[in-house]
């Protein structure tokens, strides 16, 4: 199964729902992982420790400081030991310690030095969980890619109805099995994704670029990785940080990228190119910085190399070939028009005439196309980190 040697640290804080962790524990085990749990101490007036630790075979952590586990950095090798960090029950406070980088637990301090993936199943009232700081601190979660399994709408402890209710425990090992055979969709293929904006030279300071900000194509290449990909991201210039676990080529103009996209073409299984490539560059760059006088300057622009559709039709050609529609109009039709004449297998069509959507923003929305589905899916509005999940799921059943 998907779960069999995985370790898991679940990370239990002071809520009513600790109780239901408890057989979260048991069918995480029966499924074949290993799992540490870790609690805070209001998690602890809630439900003993020796119930955790009869369930998953071992010793509880409950403190930061202690000096056993401590004489040889155990929260260090903790935070490297999991392969999931889980977080059920997540209660307001917890959320508010992950969102600024608090370290002033255990949980809290494994959460911030470890590089596994974490989830958190919020578990509060429902008027704490609509209150404004808790949803920026989801918000910030969000942007850092952070897993959120629920909360449920229901019946709640204190006698309210609403959202806030923790996810079932069975709904919970199902998101976790979930997460673990999303990282064996991609295993061991060869991608490359091209990134962010290019910048074409007119003189030594000044260049034609654009608002691409890159966020999309870095989160696809961090989603790629998620899934066990080998992957290749060759990015304009951007201000981002780079992801783990791939790697890192940095260009500026058109003819760079496409230099570097040729240079490693041979053997990829999956070409993304997510770059905003610039459709001219200056038929000549100045040696020198250009002056102002008149009050008109001309440039002559020629046309740019098209990078997707020399990928689609070399002899390196990947098995799949995907797009990027960025349009503010028509979006649909103009999408479906790229994906037939430059011969794509895919293309991603998203509206980028809203401010909050598409370039610079933390959000988009996209439609997916194909030569089997002309009419699209829609993937629907949400983080590019959500929705990078999603395209990747949906390229990997194209692959089969």
């Amino acid at each position: 199964m998907a779960l069999k040697g995985k370790h898991i640290i679940l990370g239990i804080s002071g809520g009513i729902a600790a109780y239901k962790s408890a057989q979260l524990v048991r069918l995480l085990r029966k499924a074949g992982a290993e799992v540490q749990v870790v609690m805070t101490e209001g998690a602890q007036s809630f439900i003993t420790p020796m119930t955790f630790q009869a369930l998953s075979g071992r010793e509880v952590r409950t403190t930061l400081l202690d000096p056993a586990a401590e004489a040889g950095m155990g929260h260090i090798e903790l935070a490297k030991w999991a392969d999931l960090i889980l977080c059920a029950p997540a209660t307001a406070n917890l959320i508010a310690s992950l969102a600024h980088g608090q370290a002033g637990d255990l949980l809290s301090t494994l959460c911030l030095a470890s590089a596994a993936p974490i989830a958190v199943a919020p578990a509060m009232n429902q008027q704490m969980w609509h209150a404004f700081a808790t949803q920026e601190n989801m918000g910030i979660l969000h942007r850092r890619g952070t897993l959120v399994w629920g909360p449920a709408e229901g019946e709640q402890a204190c006698g309210d109805q609403g959202f806030g209710r923790m996810l079932e425990p069975d709904e919970l090992f199902a998101q976790a099995v979930q997460h673990f055979v999303q990282s064996r969709l991609m295993l061991d293929k060869k991608i490359i994704i091209t990134a962010g904006p290019t910048f074409e030279s007119l003189d030594p300071v000044r260049f034609l670029g654009n608002r691409s900000s890159g966020k999309m194509g870095y989160a696809l290449a961090q989603a790629f990785v998620d899934a066990g990909a080998k992957v290749i991201l060759i990015s304009g210039p951007t201000s981002l940080n780079v992801p783990s676990g791939l790697s890192l080529i940095k260009v500026e103009s058109c003819l760079q990228m496409l230099q570097q996209v040729e240079q490693h073409l041979q053997g990829t299984d999956v070409f993304v190119g997510c770059a905003a490539v610039a459709d001219y560059r200056a038929e000549s760059i100045s040696e020198q910085k250009i002056k102002k006088s008149d009050d008109q300057l001309v440039l002559t622009l020629v046309k740019n190399p098209d990078i997707i559709g020399k990928v689609a039709t070399s002899e390196n050609r990947p098995k799949l070939v995907v797009g990027f529609a960025a349009e503010t109009q028509n979006v649909a039709a103009y999408a479906l028009g790229k994906l037939q004449n430059k011969g794509l297998d895919l293309i991603c069509a998203n509206d980028v005439s809203s401010q909050d959507l598409g370039f610079g923003s933390d959000k988009n929305r996209i439609l997916l196309i194909s030569k089997q589905h002309p009419n699209g899916q829609d993937l629907g509005e949400a983080n590019k980190r959500v929705l990078a999940k999603k395209v990747v799921a949906a390229i990997a059943v194209y692959l089969k």
